[in-house]
């Protein structure tokens, strides 16, 4: 549905983007995610054909966004971080001035909203100044614009920004929703969000990708390093460390403290079996072991970190 090949949006002598290439297929929810200024506005702002790309090319179901870009916008509803909503118009208004302002008339105008004011979750609102509105309510207002011609492509540049975990919950839930029969794209820094609600994760960072794949497949990739945390008591520093070190797969040993010893243990392998009996061995109190799961936020840590880049 949507092809990037070798982009690059360049602000001065700085690139945003830096020979980005990506496929999107249709259908998918994708979640774009990345640090502030990891450049995933800016790509979002490319697709849209927002932004002229400085080199490359981006092509929406075959039709290229700079040479073609009236029908590339037919095709996307588009909502950025902040709506561009009308403050002072009730919501019907607003959004009836959209539609028309859209080429949506008659009958199918009044059934266009009525359908949108369900999806979205606004009926009871429709009535009430967009001004008086909380921030989840503007959003779900703002999802109504970028839907109002049902386009088969959704990008929404971080939907649930500042909003609580119930309006996150509900944005969530009308994602999902609309994603049964769209493709979707959206950035956030939320990395539960993206974890629960997409097929598929695109990290990027300094303007290239990092990291591509389902939020499982991703963990799968960095399940060869486990992080296995010990709490030991009448057990002398020196001693911890020097018995846990000749353990195999030991990628890294960090051990810290007196009356009780913990000890964290960078591996290739599950050392939970040695650890105890190395410990039992010693005579050494076993007070906790924890052996940590990779999670998306630590792979987004780890691959996104100052000074890390990866194309």
């Amino acid at each position: 549905m949507i092809s990037i090949q070798n982009l690059t949006k360049q602000y001065g002598s700085s690139p945003a983007v830096d020979s980005l290439n990506l496929e999107i297929r249709q259908g998918e929810i994708l979640g774009l995610l990345g640090p502030n200024g990891a450049g995933k506005s800016t790509t979002l702002r490319v697709i849209t054909g927002y932004l002229r790309p400085t080199e490359g090319s981006v092509t929406v179901d075959g039709l290229d966004v700079v040479k073609q870009s009236r029908k590339v916008k037919e095709l996307i509803g588009y909502l950025p971080e902040s709506a561009p909503l009308y403050e002072e118009m009730l919501v019907y208004d607003y959004l009836d001035y959209i539609a028309e302002a859209r080429g949506i008339t008659g009958n199918a105008r009044m059934n266009r909203l009525r359908e949108l004011a369900g999806l979205c979750g606004i009926r009871e609102v429709m009535h009430k100044p967009i001004a008086h509105l909380s921030k989840g309510y503007r959003q779900r207002v703002g999802l109504a614009l970028a839907l109002m011609k049902d386009p088969p492509i959704l990008i929404l540049d971080e939907p649930t920004s500042g909003l609580d975990p119930n309006q996150i919950a509900e944005i969530r839930a009308i994602i999902k929703e609309i994603g049964k029969e769209k493709t979707i794209i959206f950035s956030t820094h939320i990395l539960s969000e993206a974890e629960a609600t997409c097929d598929r994760v695109v990290i990027i960072n300094q303007g290239r990708i990092v990291a591509d794949g389902s939020a499982d497949s991703l963990k799968a990739s960095l399940a060869a390093e486990r992080t296995l945390k010990v709490t030991l008591k009448d057990a002398p520093a020196r001693e911890v460390e020097s018995e846990l070190s000749r353990l195999s797969g030991v990628l890294a040993l960090s051990v810290s403290g007196e009356d009780e010893v913990r000890a964290e243990i960078k591996s290739t392998a599950d050392l939970r079996e040695a650890v105890f009996r190395t410990a039992a061995g010693q005579n050494w109190v076993l007070l906790e072991m924890v052996q940590e799961k990779e999670s998306l936020e630590t792979i987004f840590r780890e691959l996104t970190r100052e000074g890390k880049n990866e194309s």
